[in-house]
């Protein structure tokens, strides 16, 4: 297997950072472009060997893209990681032959796989791809008219600045909450409640269950005085959600026979129950 050759870079005295930073960046792409090139030619496992020393080179540029959506709610680390990804297809994709600067070209297909990582992973509930599109938008809205105003502008406002409708701005901005849930376990901020209360301290259900509890105790007594196929009949229609003719086909039966029996076993669980329970 023939070592990867990479071409000796040059300094010239007397450069300013500037100019020595242009020519450190000309001088990389040109030994690394030299690398593709000369691996074209080689064995397949020679190709791959240059691949990931070029990726190698050139992991700042992954990570200095990956900097840039530091603000997000996601895990940087796992920002960092796609943008990895980005670089390896990005240098993969890359023709030596026809020159050019690998970072111009890496950087677009680095962006691309981030925003794609958020577009496809990031929701927590994920809304249709056309509100995807529109959350995109109106993040970008509301940044420059919070910058230009001092302060969040307001669903109006927003409007007025994209041309898009009241109602979908306000669907636009709800569906941005599908990112990222809100805890139960995390602070409640209404200055009327207790100091250091939960969120979910401050729920309550509009009932407490017990009553359901005694109305499934009854019914499963009730159950228990069926024939196994009345109650093979109730499993499928209220618990496996099967059609009338699905049950049919099961028991062998017409669908009008279930429908019959479905009446007629309801009847019998009914006379089985209290009035209050039925009531409830």
């Amino acid at each position: 297997m023939r070592a990867l050759t990479v071409p000796p870079t040059t300094r010239r005295p007397g450069m300013t950072a500037l100019t020595r930073k242009v020519a450190d960046h000309e001088e990389r792409n040109a030994r690394m472009v030299a690398v593709l090139a000369a691996a074209r030619r080689g064995p397949e496992e020679e190709r791959r060997r240059a691949v990931q020393h070029v990726v190698t080179e050139y992991l700042d540029v992954a990570e200095a893209v990956a900097n840039r959506y530091r603000s997000r709610p996601q895990d940087h680390s796992d920002v960092q990681q796609v943008a990895y990804l980005g670089l390896v297809k990005a240098v993969q994709r890359f023709d030596p032959s026809r020159g050019g600067d690998i970072v111009s070209f890496a950087v677009p297909t680095i962006a691309g796989e981030i925003k794609r990582y958020f577009r496809d992973s990031s929701w927590m509930v994920r809304p249709p791809r056309a509100l995807q599109e529109l959350d995109a938008e109106l993040r970008a809205a509301v940044a420059a008219l919070s910058q230009r105003l001092g302060r969040e502008p307001t669903i109006d406002e927003v409007a007025r600045e994209t041309g898009i409708p009241r109602h979908q701005v306000a669907e636009g901005l709800r569906c941005a909450q599908a990112r990222q849930p809100v805890s139960l376990d995390g602070p409640c901020r209404m200055p009327s409640d207790a100091e250091g209360a939960t969120l979910g301290e401050t729920l309550s259900a509009p009932q407490d269950d017990f009553s359901r509890a005694d109305r499934s105790v009854a019914i499963a007594q009730a159950c228990r005085g069926l024939s196994a196929r009345d109650r093979k009949i109730l499993r499928m229609r209220f618990v496996q959600d099967c059609t009338q003719d699905e049950i049919a086909r099961a028991c062998d039966v017409t669908q009008m026979q279930i429908s019959r029996l479905l009446t007629r076993i309801l009847r019998d669980l009914r006379t089985q129950l209290s009035p209050e329970l039925l009531a409830a």
